[in-house]
């Protein structure tokens, strides 16, 4: 599977904005593994503003160290601090 590291080192030259064929295209100059492209082509057709963008948008991870409890607690604590004010008391 790709990594987060991977993806950003075959666009490490490209300009930005940049749209999908744009980044496959680049990452195909430099050379990218097979499954770096393969992440790669599976992206929605939108311009992407930054190579951090293009990883979230493949589903790479920038921290894959967190595991899934974490995430999970990182979720349920965002979640309430979007609760509106009024609600917070219920």
């Amino acid at each position: 599977m790709a990594s987060y590291t991977d993806v950003l080192q075959y666009l490490s030259s490209l300009d930005y904005p940049a749209e999908k064929d744009a980044v496959v295209r680049e990452a195909e100059r430099e050379g990218a593994p097979p499954d770096v492209l393969r992440a790669l082509r599976a992206l929605p057709p939108v311009d992407y503003a930054n190579g951090t963008e293009v990883a979230r948008s493949a589903g790479i991870d920038a921290a894959p160290e967190v595991g899934p409890a974490q995430r999970a607690t990182q979720a349920r604590d965002k979640r309430h601090q979007r609760v509106s004010q009024h609600l917070r008391g219920l």
